[in-house]
């Protein structure tokens, strides 16, 4: 049962240009949560559906005159070889031989859905522009399609869709209805999109516009025109996080782009990171990213240039956690005793619905857990802050690495940089914040010593699945090599280890400004560690 969602589709409309052979072996049960119906030569036709399953529609092949009865009810191909039926959302697109024969359709099915949004219309309400990150198929271009909508007939804003391929209002002259009053342009080829973008703002005074797939610098260029203008810009973009967009060189604009800077001395000291680092170069194209991490669940990061700064700086960041069917509106910090209340509440209504009523929201234990339980905020000084993380995230602690002293609970300093941290000291002990030492940056220290300032007694915690004792000790091996190698050894190799091991292997290493790579066979497969 989906409430609060509304499903509408033209399933008909699509059926009615299948073959024969196609439509008299489909159900109706088949069609509920189909995504593609795809058609091959020389194989059965196929129905794929939203969790991934295949169906094969009867047993016969499909041949030419197949292909042909469903081509001749379409219009004709553009230069992307994309094509579908007006009126609708649905996309047909074919594959062509080396002679430009059509041997392959993949007909998409398109549907309105409404109330994906639900969750973060008091985001899309404040005038900000947003970007939207996520895999193909996780409903990216139907929120797109939502937001259109509702900004322009709720709100009243003037909207403009650059629509590439029809993918957001449908084919044919006249939008789709779901789009609302928005207007649509259509771009006729792909690498117009951008000139399409542009002659919006120029010819058309929208207050806001709608893009989908900002894929080439070119476009990211258009996108940072449109939002110095003034323009409202809501798009999505390659890309499945905030991170590797960021790490994206010819994307990485839409969120400030990154450039090189070397830090003085004090600074890199206090830091405790090396002398060159990347940091953002300016302001973001866009004032949101949100997450798509699947259909039910988005992960917003409010303020873009925080977010990114933080990344850069290998500082932990929490997106807000947002699910559909929740309302978010008048969200408000709540005292830990009230939250434990509302979680019992919400466990004991999980437990009187039925197991397959995916669409409803309730707070995991985690999720209480990381509410009830005080934060603390840790300081660190000439004290690797990716190993920290690593224990943070290993033990599951609720810890926070903060950039300022006042704002530390606590303060894990590197005992031969004591001296040199007098200043950081004494403003610690200035705000009566407790101070600890490690002796060396090794994992195994630095972990007794977190687990002392935290007063964590054996057995309170459980490392997280994933981390084991031999986590520790690879990460040893791999200083003491990473150690060798600076000293002048050309190149060691470490012991065999499993993949996860050997990509915390691979970070140290970079950490450092040192070469790593993987070799040989598993289970042999193992790090190798020399100088650029």
């Amino acid at each position: 049962m989906m409430s609060n969602l509304e499903f509408q589709n033209d399933l008909e409309r699509l059926l009615a240009i299948m073959p024969p052979k196609v439509t008299s072996n489909i159900t109706q049960d088949a069609l509920d949560d189909v995504i593609e119906i795809v058609l091959d030569i020389g194989r059965p036709p196929e129905i794929r559906h939203a969790g991934g399953k295949i169906d094969k529609i009867g047993s016969e092949p499909v041949n030419d005159e197949d292909i042909t009865y469903v081509t001749s009810h379409l219009q004709e191909f553009t230069h992307d070889n994309r094509s579908g039926i007006p009126g609708t959302l649905h996309r047909i697109s074919a594959i062509r031989n080396r002679q430009g024969k059509v041997v392959g359709l993949t007909c998409r099915i398109g549907r309105v859905v409404t109330g994906t949004i639900a969750c973060i219309k008091d985001i899309c309400t404040q005038g900000k522009s947003i970007l939207f990150l996520g895999p193909p198929g996780v409903g990216k271009t139907t929120k797109l399609r939502e937001i259109s909508r509702l900004v322009a007939d709720e709100l009243g804003k003037r909207v403009v869709i650059v629509d590439t391929s029809n993918e957001i209002a449908g084919d044919g002259d006249v939008p789709h209805p779901a789009v609302g009053a928005s207007r649509r342009m259509q771009v006729a080829q792909p690498e117009l999109q951008k000139d399409i973008m542009i002659e919006a703002v120029e010819n058309h005074t929208p207050e806001v516009i709608v893009v989908d797939e900002i894929g080439t610098e070119a476009e990211a260029q258009a996108a940072r025109t449109i939002a110095e203008r003034g323009v409202m810009l809501i798009a999505t973009a390659h890309g499945n996080c905030l991170e590797s967009l960021i790490k994206n060189p010819t994307l990485s604009d839409l969120v400030g782009g990154i450039q090189s800077v070397t830090l003085g001395d004090d600074e890199a000291k206090r830091r405790a990171s090396q002398k060159t680092v990347l940091e953002r170069e300016k302001q973001p194209t866009f004032d949101i990213v949100i997450e798509i991490l699947d259909r039910n669940t988005l992960a917003v990061y409010k303020n873009t240039s925080e977010a990114v700064d933080y990344i850069l700086r290998g500082w932990p960041i929490r997106p807000e956690i947002r699910k559909v069917e929740q309302n978010y509106t008048e969200r408000k910090s709540e005292p830990a005793e009230e939250i434990k209340q509302d979680w019992k509440k919400e466990k004991e209504a999980e437990s009187q619905t039925p197991k397959d009523n995916s669409m409803n929201f309730s707070f995991s234990r985690q999720d209480y857990v990381e509410k009830v339980k005080p934060l603390k905020k840790v300081y660190l000084y000439a004290v690797s802050r990716t190993i920290v993380e690593k224990i943070i995230e290993r033990l599951d602690l609720n810890v926070e690495i903060t950039r300022n002293v006042e704002d530390a609970d606590i303060v894990i300093v590197h005992k031969n940089f004591a001296k040199g941290g007098a200043k950081i000291l004494s403003t610690a002990q200035e705000y009566r914040v407790r101070i600890y030492y490690v002796k060396t940056n090794s994992m195994a220290q630095i972990q007794k010593v977190l687990k002392d300032a935290l007063d964590i007694q054996p057995g309170d915690v459980e490392p997280t699945q994933g981390y084991k004792d031999e986590a520790e000790q690879a990460l040893d091996e791999a200083k003491n090599a990473i150690k060798k190698v600076q000293q002048g050894t050309r190149m060691v190799d470490l012991n065999p280890q499993n993949q996860y091991i050997r990509k915390l292997q691979h970070e140290l290493a970079e950490q450092y400004n040192l070469v790593s790579k993987s070799i040989g066979e598993e289970p042999y497969r193992h790090v190798r560690i020399t100088l650029k």
